[in-house]
C-alpha cells in the first residue's frame, strides 16, 4: 500500500495543468488568426477551429491511455517504430499530397497526416532503446557517431521536403546522446560534422540557397513577403497589443496566419506582455520536462523525458526565431497553437509518454 501511494505522488499534476493550459489558449488563439481565412476560404469562420479542437480531444484521450503505459514497453517497440517512419517517410516522397509547394502529407481518404511527426517520436525511442543496451564505458566518439549515423536515413527522407524536421531530429540525437555521455569533447566533432551536414544539404536546393537570401534581405524578394507583414505584425502589438480578436495582418496580409507565423499575430493582439506569458508557459513546461527526466526511476525514463524535452524546446526556438526574422524561414509550427491536427495528436501523445515517466518516480 505504502508503495502504491509513492507511485501515485509521481503522478505531475503541474505537467498535465501545463499542457491543458497551453491547448486551451492554443484553442483561443487559432480561433482568433484562422476566422478570417476560415470565413473567406470555406464560409465557416469556426472551420479551422472545429478541426483543431476535434485532433485535440483524440489527442488529449491518448495522451490519458499512454500515461497509463509502461513506458518500457514503447521502448522494446522503438525499432518496429522507427521503421515505420521510414516507410511512411518514402511513401510521403512516393504518393504525398503537395500543399503550398511542399510534399509532406499523406492522404487516406478524407483525412491526411504528416508522418514526419510520428518519426520524431519514433526517434526518440529508438535512441533511448539504443543507449540503455549500450556499455556506458564504450561511449566514445565512435559510438556517438554511429549513434548519428543510424538517424540519417529518416533525416534524409524527411529533409527533402522538410527540412525543419530534419534540424529538430538531429538536435533531439545530438541532445540525447549528449545527456547520456559523461564527457564533453567528442561534442566538438559531432557539432562540426552537424555543420557539414547541413552546408551540403542546403548547398544540394537552390530553394534552400533562395531562402539564406530571402532571410539576409526579405524586401528584396517577393516571397519576403510573408516575413514582412509578420514583422509588422509584432512591431505594432505594442506592448499591451490591439486586443484579442483584433488583429489587422490576419486579414490576408500574413498568408496562412493560423499555421506558422500564428506567434507574429499573438504579438500583435496581445503585445510584448501576451508574447512573454506564452513563452513562459513553454519554458514552464520545458523545465517539467527537465524535472521529470532528473527524477525518473532509471536511464530509460530520463532518456525518454529529456527526449520530449529537447523536441519541444527546439521546436519552439526554432518557430519563435522564424517569425522575428532570427533565422531564415523553415516552415516550422508552435507546438499546441499553430493548426495542425497530426501535430498536436502527436504532441500530446509524448506528453502522455512524459507522463509515464512521472507515474513511475518515487514520491
Amino acid at each position: 500500500m505504502e508503495g502504491r501511494k509513492k507511485k501515485e505522488r509521481g503522478t505531475d499534476g503541474f505537467l498535465i495543468f501545463l499542457v491543458l493550459l497551453l491547448v486551451v489558449c492554443g484553442l483561443i488563439f487559432l480561433y482568433s488568426t484562422s476566422a478570417y481565412n476560415g470565413r473567406v476560404k470555406f464560409h465557416d469562420s469556426a472551420y479551422y477551429f472545429k478541426k483543431q479542437l476535434f485532433a485535440t480531444s483524440l489527442g488529449l484521450m491518448g495522451m490519458y491511455l499512454v500515461s497509463f503505459m509502461d513506458y518500457h514497453f514503447l521502448v522494446k517497440m522503438a525499432p518496429f517504430f522507427y521503421g515505420v517512419s521510414l516507410v511512411l517517410s518514402l511513401a510521403v516522397l512516393l504518393f504525398g499530397e503537395e500543399y503550398n509547394g511542399s510534399k509532406r502529407w499523406l492522404s487516406l481518404g478524407p483525412l491526411s497526416f504528416q508522418p514526419s511527426e510520428f518519426s520524431k517520436v519514433a526517434v526518440i525511442l529508438l535512441l533511448a532503446w539504443m543507449i540503455i543496451r549500450g556499455k556506458e564505458e564504450n561511449r566514445g566518439i565512435l559510438y556517438m557517431a554511429g549513434r548519428m549515423m543510424i538517424l540519417l536515413p529518416v533525416v534524409g527522407l524527411v529533409g527533402t521536403n522538410n527540412l525543419s524536421t530534419a534540424v529538430i531530429i538531429l538536435g533531439i540525437g545530438v541532445i540525447l546522446i549528449f545527456v547520456s555521455n559523461p564527457r564533453y569533447l567528442p561534442f566538438v566533432g559531432i557539432g562540426a560534422g552537424g555543420i557539414v551536414f547541413i552546408a551540403i544539404f542546403l548547398g544540394v536546393a537552390s530553394y534552400r540557397l533562395e531562402r539564406l537570401a530571402i532571410w539576409r534581405d526579405p524586401e528584396a524578394y517577393e516571397k519576403g513577403f510573408q516575413t514582412i507583414q509578420g514583422l509588422y505584425a509584432i512591431g505594432s502589438g505594442g506592448i499591451f497589443g490591439k486586443g484579442l480578436g483584433s488583429s489587422l495582418q490576419k486579414l490576408g496580409f500574413v498568408p496562412e496566419a493560423q499555421n506558422d507565423m500564428i506567434f507574429s499575430i499573438i504579438c500583435e493582439e496581445t503585445g510584448l506582455t501576451g508574447a512573454c506569458l506564452v513563452i513562459l508557459l513553454f519554458g514552464l513546461l520545458i523545465w517539467r520536462l527537465m524535472v521529470t527526466a532528473t527524477h525518473a526511476p532509471d536511464l530509460c525514463g530520463s532518456l525518454i523525458a529529456a527526449g520530449i524535452m529537447a523536441h519541444m524546446a527546439i521546436q519552439v526556438i526554432l518557430n519563435i526565431a522564424v517569425v522575428t526574422n532570427t533565422i531564415p524561414n523553415t516552415g516550422i509550427t508552435l507546438p499546441f497553437i499553430s493548426y495542425g491536427g497530426t501535430s498536436v495528436l502527436f504532441l500530446l501523445g509524448e506528453m502522455g509518454i512524459a507522463l509515464s515517466v512521472s507515474r513511475q518516480v518515487k514520491g
